[in-house]
């Protein structure tokens, strides 16, 4: 992997304390990435940061220096009460907390800080236990939080830092009433750093930065250029009876080790994993009503490349860090543009580089020229040729399919190669020229 993708600034340069160096240097970190360099120098003089940039460059390892560093250098008051945390890390899905979490361990090794996570879905007798013993830095999500706090299991009023991670998101799945009602119930903005990171810095997002912070410095990491160079996108255009061969015939020629594949649906999301497992290729559906413990078991086996192939709808499109991902599939085009940056930005990650193939569908094409406006480039496209669609074996449907089910739009069920005249090989319309 290049090492083109950091800074010039080592770690090393920043004045951190021992404990907190030899963390870091276990974790395998030298130089700092462009986001961590130009935020870093700020939040270690205690000032309060907003920042953008790409997924996957480093904003998690950022602020846990930040918090990890000042809380060493800035010991509780001995007043400080049991259960009274020092910093509050707020992230919108429990993946990303889980992940998070496990950043904050693996550099927080050596501080003799207690971290704990909470998030909903799991044992919540045991979260309420570990927070009952005392920690110092909170991880979790916004309801789970909010729990625990009305049961007054821990305290805000000690808190001298808190992060907001993916603060755009927290909008999109309506946890701005939450985060406010926490933010108020710290100390006040002049009386702790509050640190704000997200992909996009919307107007939305800067309001929350500027009502709930002390004179934020704003760090914006090559915001024009919204998706990863590294990152090789083409677009096919395939009927919807074309979709599922399509998919099955490039990853077949692909051979790709470990990829996403984006749908909109949990319903199409678990017709995919049926039908790849019919065909040889070992994927697994993730979905929001997934069981937490499953949900965990399924990242942690894609992590380690036990499982091929991951199918997500757009709840695991954000804040998961899963290196060395190849390829992405957006096997449905997202309805929000920023989502198609997410999506793809979950390959080519530091450093890497990666491949995000998408299909455009008469279902989901309306949605490209937005996706195409936003990102400031036109998608490549590639013809769909007759050998890329291959026959393949169809499972059973599953007991709520059997009406209506996934294969009528977005997939249907004509056994062969495909359809439509072919000429030269390539099929006429969908995939020999573009079409909107």
């Amino acid at each position: 992997m290049s090492d083109a993708h950091l800074s010039d600034l080592t770690f090393s340069a920043l004045g951190l304390t021992e404990p907190l160096m030899r963390g870091i240097e276990e974790a395998g970190f030298t130089r700092c990435t462009p986001i961590q360099a130009q935020t870093l120098p700020h939040a270690l003089a205690g000032r309060d940061v907003a920042g953008q940039a790409q997924t996957g460059t480093g904003k998690t390892a950022a602020f846990l220096v930040a918090i990890f560093q000042n809380l060493l250098a800035r010991p509780a008051p001995p007043t400080r009460g049991a259960t009274a945390i020092r910093a509050l890390i707020i992230a919108p899905t429990r993946e990303l907390a889980v992940q998070i979490h496990h950043d904050a361990i693996l550099l927080g090794s050596k501080t003799g800080l207690r971290i704990a996570v909470v998030y909903g879905g799991v044992d919540y007798e045991k979260q309420r236990r570990d927070l009952e013993g005392g920690v110092d830095v909170l991880i979790g999500t916004p309801g789970r939080i909010i729990d625990y706090y009305k049961q007054h299991v821990f305290e805000l009023r000690e808190a001298q830092a808190v992060v907001l991670d993916e603060a755009d998101r927290m909008f999109d799945l309506g946890f701005i009433a939450d985060i406010r009602y926490m933010l108020r119930r710290l100390p006040p903005p002049d009386r702790r750093q509050s640190m704000l990171f997200s992909a996009t810095l919307s107007q939305r997002v800067l309001e929350l930065a500027y009502e709930h912070m002390n004179d934020p410095v704003l760090v914006r990491i090559e915001p024009e250029k919204i998706t990863a160079d590294r990152v090789r996108q083409v677009m096919y255009y395939p009927a919807m009876e074309e979709k599922i061969p399509l998919l099955v015939g490039l990853m077949r020629r692909m051979d790709p080790h470990r990829s996403m594949v984006f749908v909109n649906t949990k319903r199409m999301a678990e017709r995919l994993e049926d039908v790849l497992r019919a065909n040889g290729i070992d994927a697994q559906a993730l979905s929001g009503d997934v069981p937490q413990k499953k949900r965990l078991r399924f990242l942690q086996d894609f992590h380690d490349g036990k499982l091929a192939v991951l199918i997500a709808t757009d709840v695991a499109s954000r804040g998961l860090h899963i290196p060395e991902v190849s390829h992405v599939f957006n096997f449905d085009l997202p309805g929000d543009c920023a989502d198609y940056v997410h999506r793809i930005g979950r390959t080519a990650r530091a450093g890497a580089e990666g491949d995000a193939i998408s299909f455009a569908c008469e279902e989901y094409a309306v949605g490209l020229p937005d996706i195409e406006k936003f990102i400031g480039r036109k998608i490549p496209y590639e013809p769909i040729a007759v050998d890329m669609l291959p026959e393949i074996t169809w499972p059973p449907r599953r007991p709520q399919e059997s009406r209506g089910g996934p294969g009528r739009r977005g997939g249907g069920e004509r056994r062969g190669g495909g359809s439509g005249e072919r000429r030269g090989g390539e099929r006429r319309g969908s995939g020999g020229g573009r079409r909107r």
